[in-house]
Protein backbone atom coordinates (compact mmCIF):
# COMPACT_ATOMS: atom_id res chain seq x y z
CA UNK A 1 0.00 0.00 0.00
CA UNK A 2 1.25 3.45 -0.89
CA UNK A 3 1.55 5.87 2.02
CA UNK A 4 -1.30 8.36 2.05
CA UNK A 5 -3.45 6.39 -0.42
CA UNK A 6 -6.86 6.16 1.24
CA UNK A 7 -9.00 3.04 0.92
CA UNK A 8 -12.38 3.19 -0.80
CA UNK A 9 -14.50 0.26 0.50
CA UNK A 10 -17.44 -1.12 -1.53
CA UNK A 11 -19.81 -3.97 -0.63
CA UNK A 12 -21.26 -6.16 -3.36
CA UNK A 13 -24.78 -7.65 -3.28
CA UNK A 14 -23.54 -10.68 -1.37
CA UNK A 15 -21.88 -8.60 1.31
CA UNK A 16 -18.34 -9.19 0.05
CA UNK A 17 -16.09 -6.24 0.81
CA UNK A 18 -13.90 -4.82 -1.97
CA UNK A 19 -11.32 -2.18 -1.13
CA UNK A 20 -9.84 0.14 -3.75
CA UNK A 21 -7.10 2.76 -3.67
CA UNK A 22 -4.93 4.85 -5.99
CA UNK A 23 -2.42 2.00 -5.95
CA UNK A 24 -4.80 -0.29 -7.87
CA UNK A 25 -4.27 -1.06 -11.53
CA UNK A 26 -7.34 0.76 -12.80
CA UNK A 27 -8.00 0.51 -16.54
CA UNK A 28 -8.75 3.75 -18.39
CA UNK A 29 -10.27 3.57 -21.89
CA UNK A 30 -10.13 6.75 -23.96
CA UNK A 31 -10.02 8.11 -27.48
CA UNK A 32 -12.15 10.20 -29.77
CA UNK A 33 -15.91 9.61 -29.53
CA UNK A 34 -17.06 7.22 -32.30
CA UNK A 35 -13.70 5.42 -32.29
CA UNK A 36 -14.75 2.17 -30.66
CA UNK A 37 -14.41 3.14 -26.99
CA UNK A 38 -17.88 1.74 -26.19
CA UNK A 39 -17.14 -1.51 -28.01
CA UNK A 40 -13.83 -1.84 -26.15
CA UNK A 41 -15.46 -1.29 -22.79
CA UNK A 42 -18.32 -3.73 -23.58
CA UNK A 43 -15.79 -6.38 -24.55
CA UNK A 44 -13.75 -5.81 -21.39
CA UNK A 45 -16.95 -5.74 -19.33
CA UNK A 46 -17.59 -9.29 -20.54
CA UNK A 47 -14.39 -10.41 -18.78
CA UNK A 48 -15.14 -12.09 -15.47
CA UNK A 49 -12.60 -10.00 -13.54
CA UNK A 50 -13.46 -6.56 -14.96
CA UNK A 51 -16.18 -3.96 -14.53
CA UNK A 52 -16.21 -0.82 -16.66
CA UNK A 53 -19.80 0.35 -16.78
CA UNK A 54 -21.28 3.33 -18.54
CA UNK A 55 -19.55 6.66 -19.11
CA UNK A 56 -19.42 8.63 -15.87
CA UNK A 57 -19.33 12.00 -17.70
CA UNK A 58 -17.96 13.67 -14.55
CA UNK A 59 -14.43 12.22 -14.63
CA UNK A 60 -13.32 14.10 -17.77
CA UNK A 61 -15.01 17.24 -16.45
CA UNK A 62 -13.11 17.26 -13.16
CA UNK A 63 -9.92 16.71 -15.16
CA UNK A 64 -10.85 19.61 -17.44
CA UNK A 65 -11.43 21.85 -14.40
CA UNK A 66 -8.06 20.88 -12.96
CA UNK A 67 -6.39 21.62 -16.31
CA UNK A 68 -8.01 25.07 -16.34
CA UNK A 69 -6.75 25.79 -12.82
CA UNK A 70 -3.23 24.64 -13.72
CA UNK A 71 -3.09 26.82 -16.85
CA UNK A 72 -4.44 29.93 -15.14
CA UNK A 73 -1.79 31.82 -13.19
CA UNK A 74 -4.49 33.65 -11.24
CA UNK A 75 -6.36 30.47 -10.27
CA UNK A 76 -3.12 28.70 -9.34
CA UNK A 77 -2.12 31.59 -7.09
CA UNK A 78 -5.54 31.66 -5.42
CA UNK A 79 -5.35 27.93 -4.69
CA UNK A 80 -1.86 28.20 -3.22
CA UNK A 81 -2.84 31.19 -1.10
CA UNK A 82 -5.74 29.14 0.23
CA UNK A 83 -3.38 26.29 1.16
CA UNK A 84 -4.65 24.07 -1.65
CA UNK A 85 -1.26 22.99 -2.93
CA UNK A 86 -0.67 20.47 -5.73
CA UNK A 87 -0.48 17.52 -3.33
CA UNK A 88 -3.82 18.46 -1.74
CA UNK A 89 -5.48 18.97 -5.11
CA UNK A 90 -4.06 15.76 -6.58
CA UNK A 91 -5.15 13.59 -3.66
CA UNK A 92 -8.61 15.20 -3.68
CA UNK A 93 -9.11 14.71 -7.43
CA UNK A 94 -7.83 11.13 -7.22
CA UNK A 95 -10.21 10.39 -4.35
CA UNK A 96 -13.12 11.88 -6.29
CA UNK A 97 -12.29 9.87 -9.42
CA UNK A 98 -11.83 6.54 -7.67
CA UNK A 99 -14.98 7.06 -5.61
CA UNK A 100 -17.01 7.65 -8.79
CA UNK A 101 -15.43 4.73 -10.66
CA UNK A 102 -15.78 2.34 -7.72
CA UNK A 103 -19.36 3.18 -6.79
CA UNK A 104 -21.20 3.85 -10.05
CA UNK A 105 -21.41 0.10 -10.68
CA UNK A 106 -20.89 -3.31 -9.15
CA UNK A 107 -17.45 -3.99 -7.61
CA UNK A 108 -14.98 -6.28 -9.39
CA UNK A 109 -11.38 -7.47 -9.13
CA UNK A 110 -10.35 -4.85 -11.71
CA UNK A 111 -12.08 -1.52 -12.15
CA UNK A 112 -12.24 0.13 -15.55
CA UNK A 113 -13.34 3.59 -16.65
CA UNK A 114 -14.49 4.53 -20.15
CA UNK A 115 -14.80 8.27 -20.68
CA UNK A 116 -13.37 9.10 -24.14
CA UNK A 117 -11.83 12.49 -23.36
CA UNK A 118 -9.91 11.28 -20.30
CA UNK A 119 -7.20 10.39 -22.83
CA UNK A 120 -6.46 14.12 -23.10
CA UNK A 121 -5.29 13.93 -19.48
CA UNK A 122 -3.61 10.51 -19.59
CA UNK A 123 -0.25 11.74 -18.31
CA UNK A 124 -1.82 13.45 -15.29
CA UNK A 125 -3.99 10.39 -14.61
CA UNK A 126 -0.88 8.20 -14.79
CA UNK A 127 0.60 10.31 -11.98
CA UNK A 128 -2.55 10.06 -9.87
CA UNK A 129 -2.80 6.29 -10.43
CA UNK A 130 0.79 5.01 -10.72
CA UNK A 131 -0.31 1.45 -11.54
CA UNK A 132 -3.09 2.45 -13.91
CA UNK A 133 -3.24 1.10 -17.48
CA UNK A 134 -4.51 3.03 -20.49
CA UNK A 135 -6.26 1.75 -23.62
CA UNK A 136 -6.16 4.39 -26.36
CA UNK A 137 -8.73 3.53 -29.03
CA UNK A 138 -7.71 4.69 -32.50
CA UNK A 139 -9.88 4.68 -35.62
CA UNK A 140 -9.55 6.04 -39.15
CA UNK A 141 -10.40 9.73 -38.68
CA UNK A 142 -12.57 9.74 -41.80
CA UNK A 143 -14.77 7.02 -40.33
CA UNK A 144 -14.86 8.80 -36.96
CA UNK A 145 -15.85 12.15 -38.47
CA UNK A 146 -18.49 10.60 -40.75
CA UNK A 147 -19.99 8.83 -37.72
CA UNK A 148 -19.94 12.03 -35.64
CA UNK A 149 -21.72 13.96 -38.41
CA UNK A 150 -24.18 11.28 -39.53
CA UNK A 151 -25.20 10.41 -35.97
CA UNK A 152 -25.27 14.07 -34.93
CA UNK A 153 -22.87 13.63 -32.00
CA UNK A 154 -22.40 17.04 -30.42
CA UNK A 155 -18.79 17.76 -29.42
CA UNK A 156 -17.64 21.22 -28.37
CA UNK A 157 -15.91 22.95 -31.29
CA UNK A 158 -17.13 20.49 -33.94
CA UNK A 159 -19.25 22.02 -36.73
CA UNK A 160 -21.48 19.12 -37.77
CA UNK A 161 -22.25 20.85 -41.07
CA UNK A 162 -18.62 20.81 -42.22
CA UNK A 163 -16.53 17.71 -42.93
CA UNK A 164 -13.48 19.91 -43.47
CA UNK A 165 -13.80 21.62 -40.11
CA UNK A 166 -14.46 18.32 -38.32
CA UNK A 167 -11.43 16.65 -39.91
CA UNK A 168 -9.25 19.49 -38.65
CA UNK A 169 -10.75 19.23 -35.16
CA UNK A 170 -10.30 15.46 -35.19
CA UNK A 171 -6.65 15.90 -36.15
CA UNK A 172 -6.07 18.38 -33.33
CA UNK A 173 -7.77 16.23 -30.68
CA UNK A 174 -6.20 12.94 -31.74
CA UNK A 175 -2.74 14.50 -31.82
CA UNK A 176 -3.17 15.63 -28.21
CA UNK A 177 -4.30 12.14 -27.17
CA UNK A 178 -1.50 10.48 -29.14
CA UNK A 179 1.11 12.67 -27.46
CA UNK A 180 -0.39 11.97 -24.03
CA UNK A 181 -0.25 8.22 -24.64
CA UNK A 182 3.36 8.46 -25.83
CA UNK A 183 4.27 10.49 -22.75
CA UNK A 184 2.75 7.85 -20.46
CA UNK A 185 4.85 5.21 -22.22
CA UNK A 186 4.17 1.94 -24.02
CA UNK A 187 4.34 -0.14 -20.83
CA UNK A 188 1.26 1.65 -19.51
CA UNK A 189 -0.56 3.05 -22.56
CA UNK A 190 -1.55 0.77 -25.43
CA UNK A 191 -2.91 2.01 -28.76
CA UNK A 192 -5.66 -0.32 -29.96
CA UNK A 193 -6.87 0.09 -33.52
CA UNK A 194 -10.63 -0.22 -33.93
CA UNK A 195 -10.23 -1.80 -37.36
CA UNK A 196 -7.97 -4.56 -36.02
CA UNK A 197 -10.24 -5.16 -33.02
CA UNK A 198 -13.14 -5.70 -35.44
CA UNK A 199 -11.21 -7.69 -38.05
CA UNK A 200 -9.21 -9.83 -35.62
CA UNK A 201 -10.95 -9.73 -32.22
CA UNK A 202 -9.34 -12.81 -30.70
CA UNK A 203 -5.75 -11.90 -31.55
CA UNK A 204 -6.30 -8.26 -30.59
CA UNK A 205 -7.94 -9.10 -27.27
CA UNK A 206 -5.19 -11.58 -26.41
CA UNK A 207 -2.71 -8.73 -26.79
CA UNK A 208 -4.92 -6.34 -24.79
CA UNK A 209 -5.46 -8.79 -21.92
CA UNK A 210 -1.76 -9.61 -21.79
CA UNK A 211 -1.00 -5.88 -21.60
CA UNK A 212 -3.53 -5.53 -18.76
CA UNK A 213 -2.17 -8.59 -16.90
CA UNK A 214 -5.53 -10.34 -17.20
CA UNK A 215 -6.11 -14.02 -17.97
CA UNK A 216 -7.78 -15.04 -21.21
CA UNK A 217 -11.59 -15.21 -20.99
CA UNK A 218 -13.54 -16.55 -23.98
CA UNK A 219 -16.49 -14.34 -22.95
CA UNK A 220 -14.74 -11.29 -24.45
CA UNK A 221 -15.58 -12.66 -27.91
CA UNK A 222 -19.29 -12.88 -27.09
CA UNK A 223 -20.08 -9.67 -25.21
CA UNK A 224 -23.54 -9.44 -26.83
CA UNK A 225 -24.69 -12.46 -24.80
CA UNK A 226 -24.23 -10.49 -21.56
CA UNK A 227 -25.92 -7.21 -22.53
CA UNK A 228 -28.26 -5.93 -19.80
CA UNK A 229 -28.25 -9.25 -17.97
CA UNK A 230 -27.82 -9.55 -14.18
CA UNK A 231 -24.10 -9.48 -13.47
CA UNK A 232 -23.47 -8.79 -17.15
CA UNK A 233 -22.92 -5.66 -19.23
CA UNK A 234 -25.00 -2.62 -18.35
CA UNK A 235 -25.68 -0.20 -21.22
CA UNK A 236 -26.81 3.41 -20.94
CA UNK A 237 -29.92 4.31 -22.91
CA UNK A 238 -28.53 7.79 -23.57
CA UNK A 239 -25.08 6.85 -24.89
CA UNK A 240 -24.85 7.10 -28.68
CA UNK A 241 -23.13 3.77 -29.26
CA UNK A 242 -25.33 1.55 -27.10
CA UNK A 243 -27.57 0.54 -30.02
CA UNK A 244 -24.52 -0.71 -31.94
CA UNK A 245 -22.77 -2.79 -29.28
CA UNK A 246 -25.87 -4.91 -28.66
CA UNK A 247 -24.71 -6.85 -31.74
CA UNK A 248 -21.86 -9.37 -31.99
CA UNK A 249 -18.54 -8.04 -33.29
CA UNK A 250 -19.16 -7.39 -36.99
CA UNK A 251 -17.99 -5.47 -40.07
CA UNK A 252 -21.03 -3.21 -40.60
CA UNK A 253 -19.46 0.09 -39.53
CA UNK A 254 -15.98 -0.46 -40.95
CA UNK A 255 -16.27 1.41 -44.27
CA UNK A 256 -19.60 3.23 -44.04
CA UNK A 257 -17.77 6.52 -44.60
CA UNK A 258 -16.54 5.61 -48.08
CA UNK A 259 -18.25 7.77 -50.71
CA UNK A 260 -19.91 9.98 -48.08
CA UNK A 261 -17.21 12.65 -47.67
CA UNK A 262 -17.35 15.60 -50.12
CA UNK A 263 -14.79 15.27 -52.93
CA UNK A 264 -13.14 18.62 -52.22
CA UNK A 265 -12.42 17.40 -48.67
CA UNK A 266 -11.19 14.02 -49.93
CA UNK A 267 -8.79 15.78 -52.31
CA UNK A 268 -7.00 17.62 -49.50
CA UNK A 269 -7.31 14.95 -46.79
CA UNK A 270 -3.56 14.59 -46.32
CA UNK A 271 -3.27 18.32 -45.66
CA UNK A 272 -6.33 18.52 -43.39
CA UNK A 273 -5.47 15.51 -41.26
CA UNK A 274 -1.75 14.67 -41.21
CA UNK A 275 -2.36 12.43 -38.19
CA UNK A 276 -3.97 9.89 -40.53
CA UNK A 277 -0.60 9.02 -42.04
CA UNK A 278 1.14 9.23 -38.66
CA UNK A 279 -1.26 6.64 -37.31
CA UNK A 280 -0.63 4.38 -40.30
CA UNK A 281 -3.69 5.13 -42.44
CA UNK A 282 -3.48 5.94 -46.14
CA UNK A 283 -5.13 9.38 -46.50
CA UNK A 284 -5.62 8.69 -50.21
CA UNK A 285 -7.05 5.20 -49.77
CA UNK A 286 -10.67 5.33 -50.92
CA UNK A 287 -11.77 2.65 -50.21
CA UNK A 288 -9.14 1.79 -47.60
CA UNK A 289 -7.45 -1.57 -47.14
CA UNK A 290 -7.66 -2.43 -43.46
CA UNK A 291 -6.99 -6.12 -44.00
CA UNK A 292 -9.01 -9.33 -44.25
CA UNK A 293 -11.42 -10.29 -41.45
CA UNK A 294 -11.31 -13.52 -39.45
CA UNK A 295 -13.87 -16.18 -40.38
CA UNK A 296 -15.51 -15.65 -36.96
CA UNK A 297 -16.28 -12.00 -37.74
CA UNK A 298 -17.42 -12.78 -41.29
CA UNK A 299 -19.87 -15.33 -39.90
CA UNK A 300 -21.17 -12.83 -37.33
CA UNK A 301 -21.75 -10.27 -40.08
CA UNK A 302 -23.60 -12.80 -42.28
CA UNK A 303 -25.81 -13.88 -39.37
CA UNK A 304 -26.70 -10.27 -38.58
CA UNK A 305 -27.70 -9.68 -42.21
CA UNK A 306 -29.80 -12.88 -42.26
CA UNK A 307 -31.66 -11.81 -39.12
CA UNK A 308 -31.74 -8.13 -39.97
CA UNK A 309 -35.35 -7.74 -38.84
CA UNK A 310 -34.47 -9.08 -35.37
CA UNK A 311 -31.65 -6.57 -34.92
CA UNK A 312 -33.73 -3.73 -36.36
CA UNK A 313 -36.41 -4.45 -33.75
CA UNK A 314 -33.86 -4.66 -30.92
CA UNK A 315 -32.37 -1.36 -32.03
CA UNK A 316 -35.82 0.26 -32.23
CA UNK A 317 -36.61 -0.85 -28.69
CA UNK A 318 -33.35 0.57 -27.36
CA UNK A 319 -33.73 3.82 -29.32
CA UNK A 320 -37.31 4.20 -28.08
CA UNK A 321 -36.12 3.75 -24.51
CA UNK A 322 -33.39 6.33 -25.20
CA UNK A 323 -35.94 8.82 -26.53
CA UNK A 324 -38.23 8.36 -23.51
CA UNK A 325 -35.30 8.85 -21.12
CA UNK A 326 -34.09 11.93 -22.99
CA UNK A 327 -37.56 13.48 -22.83
CA UNK A 328 -37.60 12.87 -19.09
CA UNK A 329 -34.25 14.63 -18.77
CA UNK A 330 -35.38 17.60 -20.88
Amino acid sequence: MFVGYLDHPVLDKNGTLYTYSRADSIIFIGGMPRSGTTLARAILDAHNDVRCGEETRVVPRILQMRSHWAKSEKESMRLKEAGVHKEVLDSSIAAFIIEVIAKHGEPAKRLCNKDPFTMKSALYLSELFPNGRFIFMVRDGRATVHSIISRKVTITGFDLKSYESCMKKWNQAIETMYNECKAVGSTRCMMVYYEQLVLHPKDTMKQVLKFLDLPWDEAVLHHEELINRPGGISLSKVERSSDQVIKPINLEALTKWVGKIPQDVVDKMEELAPMLKKLGYDPNGNPPNYGDPDAFVQQNTLEIKKQEHVWVNKTKVLLTEKLVDLKKVN
